[in-house]
């Protein structure tokens, strides 16, 4: 006969937490109001991508401080090149406006 093993369940990661309904129908109405009151004012979405070069948070908060070497999640490509999950987006943001030179667009970039 075969012994059956308990099999541990596999919960979330400490500090994150499932958003289920209810909640997520009062959720989507929070962000539709917000986004009507974004729209209102003129101002438009920018979505950054969820990882980054680790030089762009690096350099921004100095390469050997607490928040690079142990608070963020930062893993090697196939390339070789090193990647970080974003922590916060105002580096990407303000990456994104450079690359794509938003500063170059008629009037004040709401975003």
């Amino acid at each position: 006969m075969v012994a059956l093993r308990e099999v541990k369940p596999i919960k979330t990661v400490k500090g994150t937490r499932d958003l289920l309904p209810p909640a997520t129908a009062l959720w989507n109405h929070v962000e539709a109001v917000a986004r009507d009151v974004f729209r209102r004012y003129n101002y438009h979405e920018i979505r950054t991508p969820v990882f980054e070069f680790t030089e762009l948070f690096a350099r921004g908060v100095g390469e050997e401080t607490d928040i690079v070497t142990k608070e963020m999640y930062t893993f090697t490509d196939r390339d070789g090149s090193s990647l970080t999950l974003r922590p916060e987006a105002t580096a990407s943001v303000i990456r994104a406006y450079i690359e794509h030179r938003l500063d170059q667009r008629p009037g004040l970039q709401k975003l």
